[in-house]
């Protein structure tokens, strides 16, 4: 059964996205089994992967709101193990239309589990506010990665999240996780950069992962040509920067296997 994973943060141009499309590449080269959920109406992640979004037939829109089975939406990516449910234009609406629906913070919940057992992770990228679709996300996950841009600001709207998390998991998702925080963007020339990811790692309350991804152009040139920094650049620092992370994913759910075995 796959473990579900938000990356969140309401703040725009973190590298969310750009996170959320390396990372399932990543963990699908290293042989899982991985679904991409694009919930951002924006639909970055879809057209990080070489679709034109304004061309979808039907989405997770389609899933979410009108009911029809994820199955049906999935798109094969060109790495191997790695599937997508893309966004359309249609889910700008879907945040007013959920308000008056049963159940609304359970509808991407639902979804996910027609299909969970197929994979062995899906990855969710949120849209950059902690409007609906984000609490659909938080309440359909198991565990959430945070990214933060290494800069002056990175703090800044933390503990709103986090304060948003908190209440997810007290009314809706008692089993929610932070899996850790993502440092993004981080330029090691930078003294500031190196200062704030200090701050980080000694004020965030929970685990910082170790990979910490740089600035790179190759980077944001990426999905500009609809691929993934794997099949754009592989031997790119950023490229290094979310293979490591991967690893250190697959290393955390082993260990947590091995605590849940022993108990």
């Amino acid at each position: 059964m796959a473990k579900i994973i938000s990356l969140v943060n309401q703040k725009g141009g973190v590298g969310k996205t750009t996170s959320a499309i390396n990372l399932a590449t990543y963990l699908a080269a290293a042989g899982k089994f991985v679904l991409l959920c694009d919930l951002d109406p924006q639909g970055n992640a879809s057209s990080g992967l070489g679709l034109d979004v304004r061309n979808i037939k039907k989405s997770l829109y389609h899933s979410m709101i009108i009911g029809e089975h994820p199955s049906k939406i999935i798109i094969r990516t060109e790495t191997f193990g790695h599937d997508l449910i893309p966004a359309s234009q249609d889910l700008a609406g879907a945040g007013i239309e959920l308000v008056h629906m049963e159940n609304r913070e359970f509808r991407l919940y639902n979804v996910l589990r027609e299909i969970r057992t197929n994979y062995d992770y899906i990855i969710i990228d949120s849209p950059p506010s902690l409007g609906l679709l984000t609490i659909n996300g938080l309440v359909a996950s198991d565990e959430i990665i945070i990214p933060v841009q290494t800069e002056y600001f990175a703090l800044e709207g933390l503990s709103q999240l986090l304060n948003t998390i908190d209440l997810v998991r007290d009314n809706l998702q008692p089993n929610l996780k932070i899996m850790g925080a993502l440092l993004t963007m981080y330029d090691k020339r930078n003294r500031l950069a190196r200062q704030v990811v200090r701050e980080i790692q000694d004020h965030f309350p929970g685990h910082v992962f170790d990979s910490i991804v740089p600035r790179s152009v190759r980077l944001a040139e990426a999905p500009g040509f609809g691929k993934s920094i794997l099949s754009f650049d592989a031997f790119s620092k950023g490229a290094r920067a979310y293979k490591n992370l991967a690893r250190e994913i697959i290393e955390l759910d082993k260990k947590d296997n091995k605590k849940g075995f022993s108990v």
